[in-house]
């Protein structure tokens, strides 16, 4: 039994992504669950338009417990109920405050679920509070201007949650073909010894990606084309916004996904390995691109690593064109983050592919070798 167990110790030394996965997953887990396991948002972002705008940002000043959760980043005192409507539709702010002659009404982004419930928890309290004032001051008979506050949540009116999560599980199922599958078929091949022989062929290396993940491509664009229509009929989840737009994200991102695959694949002599480096890139996309904890309620350190995560900006653009609506004006940044990193993950793709399919180079024979081949002639 001990010779068995140096034995596995000795394999498990060597096997260095194993060694890997069993230390750094664990540290993984707890970062995630210590520091972004948080269904609570403390800090919210306000834009106030309308005539008594510089009102409500003196009365949020003024309450600490407010200012302590309220950001107002903009206002617009020529604005309108539609301004804020377009404020929240293009992702500038959580909530938008129309206030004008004394009626101020919190228009709050549903689509941001988390936000969108602490939101209205918040802004229930300081309707309460007003009232309250209102009541005391007649009961007083003072004549005190109290202004009255009215929610109202866009976009998605009940909050309901699967509004939120269809958009981002079109995402994961994205992200699970283009990186699993992808890697795990490929390396297949080079277990089958078929990779190989493309070594021999007139083929480039960009061209051999392209070929290998044009399948994957169509299985992938089939399997989002039925989740969507799924989500539409099954959960009637809407789906506001230019469906070109929805096409043109989703297809950059699978082609990240997919370089990653590619990517894994080429680093990976066997199916084990593969699938240890698919999971380790993709647990990450699932717990810090906001599809399950809201990433405004996650630690900055932890934040930013959601960030540079390519499900993190699909979701922005899944959520955005079906939620609320939102046009190219307003997702240019996710999109344009998608467009560098599919060319930043494809161009390594093609230069590992590259180096895994050039022939190698005959080993030069010692000179004693030679020396003796040359005696015996």
């Amino acid at each position: 039994m001990r010779a068995v167990m140096l034995k596995e110790f000795q394999e498990l030394r060597r096997d260095h992504r194993t060694l890997a996965m069993l230390i750094v997953l664990p540290l993984l887990l707890l970062v995630i669950f210590g520091y972004a396991a948080n269904f609570n948002v403390e800090h919210l972002t306000v834009t106030v338009v309308g005539s008594d705008s510089q009102d409500v940002v003196d009365f949020i000043d003024a309450d600490d417990d407010l200012s302590d959760h309220l950001e107002v980043v903009a206002t617009e005192p020529d604005g309108d109920a539609d301004t804020a409507e377009e404020v929240l539709r293009d992702n500038q702010s959580d909530v938008a405050i129309v206030a004008s002659g004394g009626d101020w009404t919190a228009y709050i982004d549903g689509s941001n679920l988390f936000a969108a419930q602490s939101a209205v928890g918040l802004f229930a309290q300081v309707s309460q509070g007003l009232a309250q004032q209102q009541a005391q001051a007649a009961a007083q008979g003072q004549q005190v201007d109290v202004p009255t506050l009215e929610t109202e949540v866009l976009f998605n009116p009940d909050l309901t949650t699967s509004w939120v999560m269809i958009p981002a599980i079109i995402g994961l199922i994205l992200t699970f073909i283009g990186t699993i599958v992808t890697s795990i078929g490929l390396v297949r091949e080079r277990e089958a010894g078929t990779f190989e022989q493309l070594a021999v062929m007139p083929l480039r290396a960009s061209g051999v990606i392209l070929g290998k993940i044009t399948p994957y491509f169509l299985l992938a664009s089939f399997d989002m084309a039925l989740v969507t229509v799924l989500g539409l009929l099954l959960f009637g989840v809407p789906f506001n916004g230019p469906v070109a737009l929805f096409v043109v994200g989703a297809a950059l991102f699978l082609f990240v996904v997919l370089g990653l695959g590619v990517l894994i694949s080429s680093v990976s002599q066997t199916t084990g390995q593969a699938i240890q480096l698919a999971l380790l890139t993709l647990l990450p996309q699932i717990l810090l691109s906001g599809m399950i904890f809201p990433l405004d309620a996650m630690a900055a350190g932890v934040r930013w690593i959601g960030y540079l995560l390519p499900l993190t900006y699909f979701t922005m653009v899944s959520q955005g064109v079906m939620v609320r609506g939102a046009g190219w004006d307003s997702l240019w940044l996710p999109l344009t983050v998608l467009a560098v990193m599919a060319v930043v993950v494809f161009g390594v793709a093609v230069i590992r592919l590259r180096r895994s399919l050039a022939p190698a180079a005959p080993k030069e024979r010692p000179k004693a070798e030679r020396e003796s081949v040359g005696a015996g002639r």
